[in-house]
């Protein structure tokens, strides 16, 4: 009898022990801690539909592991969620984006207190260089966030820091710091996408790269401020009522040396939403993702769209530029028609406009779209010029696709990608699309 119980206190014991390891690691003497890339791939399915390996780096509902999209490129990610309560695990936080790791690649925390992505051959990949700067501990906290600390406990590195394309609740963007989200490029692309989401002295902004033109080019506005300069703006989630029957998710922002500042609410679940990320997504829609831990089925909710079909108080997805693919004309969020010379066609993902041959005027002419808006009409101003000036702004310039003009008030924007038409109520709103003789 003794026996069995000096059998399950041992067991307890090292149980402990393990659950301890796999959410704190403390820096050890003379040794490292070392993860390897190998062994068999998980059962379940993930975001983004790869292949994945966890390690035990663990703190429910998230997990460190490797995954890929693509045969032997690896990422070192975050992922959230639970195998009991849905098999889909989505990935909230990773390190080496763009650069991936192949089979047989270490993470390890050394003695001087690095932690450090490596390839079988040594190269680095990524690091939190820490080396030497004081780190005793790593550990994974309940909210999602990674961090290195010292002998106080200050953190000396965190992961809440340095994100890609999401926010996890009480995760800032700073000014001076990493102020900026990043959309992903595709499903399998692992690597920076067109889109951005900003915070800039003034507010925070919605960007699209164009391939034609070297400035990002602004389609949408999440928030202004008229006051000072944004310092950080913070994804929250508080209770609504002292009993925590709802839970507002909010987005805080405060400024620097001014009064300026407050939140926007995006959500209010009716139950505890603490475990809530914030994504601009590859398509450059911004959604909140909520996880519900106490379910079993369908533990994940998408609790908010900033371009929704049914949402009037942010955007329609006619804003989004590629909602209707490379060209399209959008209208109650749908995509309704494929310009051409020819008129309006039916539109389809194969729409696209007529390349040209060359930059010469002669080689090509406009054809007319009316009653239409580009995605830069919205929030930017354009050009004070005449119509026929606005034209020839156009014409000299070999990557400019097309022009947009409204005649009420005598302004021009010049488009570099044509993308995402928007129906417009006033037939003055119009486009010039270039075409090849």
């Amino acid at each position: 009898m003794a026996s069995s119980t000096s059998t399950i206190s041992l067991l307890s014991l090292f149980l402990f022990s393990l659950l301890a390891f796999v959410s704190q690691a403390q820096v050890p003497a003379n040794e490292t801690f070392k993860f390897v890339n190998d062994g068999e791939f998980g059962p379940y399915i993930i975001e983004y539909d790869g292949n994945y390996r966890m390690i035990s780096v663990f703190n429910a509902p998230f997990q460190l592991g490797f995954y890929n999209t693509t045969p032997n490129a690896f990422t070192l990610a975050l992922r959230m969620g639970l195998r009991r309560s849905e098999s889909l695990f989505r990935w909230v936080w990773e390190a080496n984006r763009g650069n991936p790791v192949g089979e047989n690649a270490t993470l390890t925390f050394g003695t001087d207190g690095n932690l450090v992505l490596a390839e079988a051959d040594g190269r680095v990949a990524w690091q939190t260089n820490t080396a030497n700067k004081g780190v005793v501990g790593f550990k994974l906290l309940p909210t999602g966030n990674m961090v290195l600390y010292d002998s106080k406990g200050n953190f000396v590195w965190q992961s809440f820091d340095h994100p890609t394309d999401t926010l996890l609740v009480d995760q800032s963007l700073k000014a001076g710091a990493v102020n900026k989200l990043v959309s992903r490029a595709s499903e399998t692309e692992n690597k920076d996408g067109a889109y951005s989401l900003v915070m800039e002295p003034k507010g925070i902004f919605l960007y699209y790269k164009s391939k034609n033109y070297p400035k990002p080019l602004l389609y949408s506005q999440v928030i202004t401020i008229d006051k000072g300069s944004l310092d950080h703006a913070t994804l929250k989630c508080t209770p609504d009522t002292d009993e925590g029957y709802a839970y507002d998710i909010t987005l805080n922002y405060e400024a620097a040396n001014s009064s300026s500042g407050g939140n926007r609410i995006l959500a209010r679940p009716k139950y505890n939403s603490t475990l809530t990320f914030l994504r601009l997504g590859i398509d450059g829609n911004v959604k909140l993702y909520t996880y519900n831990d106490k379910v079993d089925w369908g533990a994940w909710e998408v609790t908010f769209a900033l371009f929704d079909r049914d949402n009037s108080i942010w955007e329609t997805e006619c804003q989004l530029p590629e909602r209707c693919g490379n060209f399209g004309l959008c209208e109650d969020s749908q995509c309704v028609a494929c310009p051409s010379s020819k008129g309006l066609l039916g539109w389809s993902k194969t729409c696209e406009p007529e390349k040209l041959t060359s930059c010469n005027p002669k080689s090509f002419r406009y054809y007319k779209v009316e009653g239409v808006d580009h995605f830069l009409s919205k929030y930017t101003r354009g050009d004070a010029t005449k119509e026929a000036d606005c034209g020839k702004k156009c014409t000299s310039d070999c990557k400019c696709s097309g022009y947009f003009y409204n005649q009420d008030a005598s302004r021009c924007w010049i488009a570099y990608d044509l993308k995402t038409l928007t129906k417009a109520a006033n037939s003055t709103h119009v486009a010039y699309i270039k075409t090849p003789n």
